[in-house]
């Protein structure tokens, strides 16, 4: 960053100026909405206008220029303050702003990526210095650009542990160039945060994590500048004293006003006095440009070197062919990145890290930070990220997950270790509500590879595939079943063994999958026949294949998982078949909160194993005919 040189005094004029504009602008929107939060726009009215009209560097009429500076707003509901200052800067009309929140604008309570000017959603506090590292991990590692990344964030989200994760992840990777702002206004929603105005508390913190700070007056827009334009050799946290309702004097550092608009009667007097406090306007500021040195990108149509090279019949479990199919796939494109929560020797990512060390992101023992940080890499589609872990662990990172799929994330989430199928290391360990919580992401696609061709195709599709996606990965080692040529679709699932006279449609997947192909020789013996179906992606399902051949054995389906009952394969084939008559679905699943174990002993007591489906497939077969 440049030495800092001092604005003119019309130069700092115009930006109190701005300030007040911004102001004035935020009370108006809000108070048009009936609902929003002025209070918390107008303590950060300052830090936007430098930010904005002085520090920044972007290309205004085109919001998301790889070379642009990038901002998070993290305090979210200060929506409306961001929204001003992006129609001062020309890109909105200020006749905009007054359909703050309406149905059918984009201007909404929170940000969010509809709008151009928007990388990442916020409003869930606590995860915006999460992306911001992300973006500024990609900057400099990935990009290697002068852009700069700016993170604003209140002081009440400061009580989320996930802002921490990032404060450490920032130090520890020395990315100099993020600056965090910290709005601290003393008052939260109901109560004063719990620091209030104690600035030298937040520095210390701060410092201890590694991050150069600076305290500041957040209303002065000389201190500011200065700030802002300091050279960095670390993350820098500039931490603001301001006070929450700044310029409403009926509502300034005054609890209770907190996510309350003004009346227009109580706005018309604040209106004429911030009016009054704005000078003559005689220096119009404009954003700097940005240095051109952002590389160009394409992401689309990564395809894997060569096909699959597993034999058939031999054994590979597939988070360890999740780990072949990544270092494969990284050959294809030098933005394939991946990032783990130091678990990459057993979820096997540290394939792709011995090949691709620099493509490569340590987030160590902090899930919900990890899926932040893939977020912030993956917008303006500078990379494909893919994330792996345990996938019971993912579940501590679910709203971050959720506003991924808010955020209109591009991000692929590897979750190894799932069910009992794991054995010894007992429940704490064993993904059995991942299934659930993924199929509840609207943008989310669920893969669930039952072996080492299967999850190759998996890992290439889910690279070109828009939205969240979870790739469902297990320990035991398998047989491979597929034909390195398969071809496989998200939404197209396979039908792995069946006859001329089925009986009954058995749907499993992983470990299941298996016990079902042991259950249809068993079965065989006896003369009875089984369809066996492989459903791929969980999410979406293939629900053609699965109605027409529930048809084709007389409507009898026996689905069969290593997961709780509740939110898997079970009660997504029952609900794809729920308005199709005479077909019955016979569910086994986990039943209840298991133990350590041998694999097959565990799936022996859930009733999830080769005698349990043979026995399901006995009694749908004399359920059937009793019922007739």
């Amino acid at each position: 960053m440049e030495d800092y040189h001092k604005p003119d005094q019309q130069t700092l004029q115009e930006l109190r100026n701005i300030a007040n504009r911004l102001r004035i602008s935020s009370i108006r929107a809000t108070t048009a909405a009936g609902s929003g939060h002025p209070t918390s726009c107008c303590s950060v009215a300052e830090i936007m206008s430098v930010l904005f009209f002085h520090t920044m560097k972007y290309k205004a009429q085109d919001p998301r220029n790889p070379n642009n500076d990038r901002f998070v707003l993290s305090k979210g509901h200060a929506a409306p303050v961001l929204y001003a200052a992006w129609a001062e800067a020309d890109y909105l009309k200020e006749t905009d702003l007054l359909n703050l929140r309406e149905i059918d604008s984009i201007l909404e309570g929170h940000p969010v990526p509809r709008q151009e000017f928007v990388d990442v959603a916020t409003g869930s506090l606590g995860q915006g210095l999460g992306a911001a590292c992300g973006m500024a991990y990609t900057g400099k590692y990935f990009d290697k650009a002068s852009y700069c990344v700016y993170c604003l964030l209140g002081d009440g989200e400061l009580s989320e542990g996930s802002v921490w994760e990032a404060m450490a992840f920032a130090s520890h990777y020395q990315l100099d160039n993020l600056v965090a702002i910290l709005d601290i206004n003393r008052l939260g929603q109901s109560d004063p945060a719990p620091l209030q105005h104690h600035v030298e508390k937040y520095q210390k913190r701060c410092k201890a994590f590694g991050w150069n700070t600076i305290v500041l007056d957040g209303h002065s827009v000389e201190e500011l500048c200065e700030a802002f334009g300091q050279a960095r050799q670390q993350p820098t946290a500039i931490i603001a004293k301001t006070f929450k309702g700044k310029g409403i004097a009926v509502a300034e550092d005054k609890l209770g006003w907190h996510g309350k608009p003004l009346t227009k009667e109580l706005a018309e007097p604040v209106l004429k006095e911030l009016h009054s406090q704005i000078l003559s306007k005689n220096k119009r500021l404009y954003p700097s440009l940005p240095v051109d040195d952002a590389p160009n990108v394409n992401i689309r149509n990564i395809r894997m070197p060569s096909p699959p090279s597993y034999k058939p019949g031999e054994k590979m479990a597939t988070r360890k062919a999740y780990g072949f199919a990544l270092a494969k796939l990284g050959r294809a494109s030098d933005r394939v990145i991946a990032l783990d929560g130091d678990t990459k020797n057993s979820t096997f990512s540290e394939m792709f890290k011995n090949e691709y060390p620099d493509r490569y992101i340590e987030c160590y023992i902090a899930e919900q930070n990890m899926v932040s940080v893939a977020i912030g890499c993956a917008t303006r589609d500078r990379t494909v990220a893919f994330v792996s872990s345990f996938a019971a662990f993912f579940s501590r990172a679910f709203d971050q997950i959720r506003m991924a799929a808010i955020s209109e994330s591009n991000i692929n989430l590897v979750g190894s270790h799932c069910g009992v199928s794991i054995g010894e290391d007992g429940p704490s360990q064993m993904a059995l509500e991942d299934l659930a919580m993924f199929r509840s992401v609207p943008t989310a696609t669920v893969f669930y590879p039952s072996d080492g061709v299967s999850t190759e195709k998996a890992v290439e599709l889910a690279a070109n595939t828009k939205g969240v996606c979870f790739i469902r990965t297990s320990r035991p080692e398998n047989t491979v079943i597929y034909n390195n040529n398969e071809d496989f679709q998200v939404g197209q699932a396979k039908v792995v063994h069946q006859s001329k006279d089925d009986h009954v449609t058995v749907i499993g997947a992983g470990v299941t999958l298996h016990e079902a192909l042991a259950a249809a020789e068993h079965l065989k013996k006896e003369k009875i026949n089984i369809r066996v179906i492989d459903p791929f992606t969980i999410k979406p399902l293939d629900v053609k294949l699965i109605i027409d051949s529930a048809k084709a054995t007389k409507g009898r389906i026996v689905t069969v998982e290593d997961h709780y009952y509740e939110g898997g394969i079970g009660e997504a084939v029952a609900s794809a078949v729920a308005s199709e008559p005479g077909i019955v679905v016979h569910r086994l699943a986990v039943s209840h909160v298991p133990r350590s174990g041998k694999a097959a002993e565990l799936l022996q007591m859930f009733g999830i194993d080769k005698e349990a489906i043979v026995q399901a497939v006995k009694k749908a077969i004399s359920s059937s005919a009793n019922g007739k």
